[in-house]
């Protein structure tokens, strides 16, 4: 069987095949007698069908049936015997395929690249050092504290944080505008709500009080007809609430799963969270500078194939997010808009996967175990869930891949240039918070540029 494997770039490949006439002429005719067994036509008992109409009715469709059986069957033989590993599948396309000739068909396949891993030898990385102190437990008691707030009305002028309840009605000069107007509704100041200046305004005014507020729409608001417009909102402040603040008493510790309501085991375990949040945190910081370090001086090609495979992965994740349902048809969102971030991460997975397999890093069930255990101590029943996991395949190798991962990473870690810096609890969670900003406000940019482009 001729074949001709041409390597049209790093990573893509032309195959060309040929199948002898004689081959496909055997498969047909021996397809075409094995129909006739059982072909009912008017004017012919059943199986005494003469071949020529046999031939003359279904001929063409079986033999595009079984060249496209052949075609599979070469391909993947193909490959094999000359060890390619496919990243995706191929477009096959037949370019002699003619009764009485040989059949000719030519595969075009992208492959995964083959490359050398460069070191990050000298690359800078900062791995923080935080430690949570009592007043970081102190304060977050606080926010828990605030979360469970209640509100009590209060006599006084409203301040920021009050819910107040109020009327108001908006108008662009002299005229209302639709979807500006409510009554009874309650409002947090501070909490950025409604348009700038807005809430600002309200600070300083009493229950019972009537009062115009002047504020500006933003260029880029929503509602194109008040973009950039200057509004005036009629409002009457009919009650102002203070925030009513639990005591932290066993009552309250309960709601947080300490069952027998001892506060030194709820400081303990609030302690205990916050500690593996900002080790979370850490480890985030310190792997996403290993892995651009890596991209950094690895620029290895990557195959379309996987990225489309990435997109479509990263709409579902984008159609979940914003909860469109499960019905939603994800080819509705343009690829454009996810294609830069796939590539990426297929661009780290594949770097990756080539420094797990050069180190011959591995996962044994103990550390399987182990991992599953960590996981499963942000549970109430952590047994249970130990249990689920470790009696399920896919789970366990979800937790491998994360675990080899991390391996992957510290082996990379090794190779730079670490310095250690002291940072508190509420610098390494602000800092984190920073980093998903800054990555979100860069996926941004990136859509905006290919919008542009379009």
């Amino acid at each position: 069987m001729p074949v001709s494997v041409d390597t049209t770039s790093q990573i893509e490949r032309r195959i060309t095949l040929q199948v002898p006439a004689a081959e496909i002429d055997e498969a047909v005719n021996a397809r075409l007698k094995d129909a006739a067994k059982n072909v009912r036509i008017d004017g012919f008992r059943k199986g005494k069908v003469p071949m020529s109409v046999i031939r003359q009715r279904y001929g063409h469709d079986v033999r595009n049936e079984v060249v496209g059986e052949v075609m599979r069957e070469r391909y993947v033989r193909a490959i094999t015997d000359n060890e390619l590993n496919p990243a995706g599948f191929p477009q096959i396309e037949p370019t002699v395929n003619e009764a009485g000739k040989d059949l000719e068909f030519v595969a075009t396949l992208e492959v995964y690249p083959e490359f050398e891993l460069i070191s990050i030898e000298g690359a800078e990385i900062e791995r923080p050092v935080v430690e949570v102190v009592e007043a970081d437990v102190d304060e977050m008691i606080e926010t828990l504290r605030k979360q469970n707030a209640g509100w009590e009305e209060v006599e006084r002028a409203a301040e920021e944080g009050d819910q107040v309840t109020l009327d108001f009605q908006g108008f662009l000069g002299d005229e209302p505008f639709e979807g500006g107007s409510a009554e009874g509704h309650s409002l947090v100041l501070g909490s950025g709500s409604f348009i700038p200046g807005f809430e600002e305004q309200l600070i300083g005014t009493t229950a019972g009080e009537e009062k115009e507020i002047k504020v500006t729409f933003p260029e880029d608001y929503q509602a194109e007809h008040l973009a950039g417009q200057e509004a005036t909102f009629k409002v009457k402040l009919h009650a102002v609430q203070g925030q009513s603040l639990p005591e932290v008493d066993a009552e309250f510790v309960k709601k947080f799963g300490v069952d027998d309501g001892d506060l030194d085991k709820f400081r303990t375990e609030v302690k205990k969270n916050m500690t593996r949040e900002a080790e979370q945190a850490v480890d985030n910081r310190v792997k996403q500078q290993v892995l651009a370090a890596l991209q950094k001086v690895n620029e290895i090609p990557v195959p379309q194939s996987l990225i489309q495979q990435e997109t479509e992965g990263l709409k579902r994740q984008a159609a979940q997010q914003f909860g469109l349902g499960e019905d939603f048809d994800v080819s509705q969102l343009p690829d454009e808009l996810f294609a830069e971030q796939a590539k990426g991460r297929v661009q780290v997975g594949l770097l990756l996967a080539e420094v797990i397999k050069s180190g011959e890093l591995d996962a044994t069930d103990d550390e399987i175990r182990a991992k599953v255990e960590e996981l499963a101590e942000q549970y109430q029943e952590p047994a249970q869930v130990v249990e689920y996991y470790m009696g399920n395949d896919q789970m366990k190798t979800q937790v491998k891949s994360a675990i080899l991962e991390e391996k992957a990473v510290d082996k990379l870690l090794d190779q730079a240039n670490v310095k250690d810096v002291t940072m508190t609890y509420q610098e390494v969670l602000a800092a984190a918070q920073q980093q998903a900003e800054a990555d979100a406000e860069e996926e941004s940019e990136e859509e905006g540029q290919e919008e542009s482009k379009a």
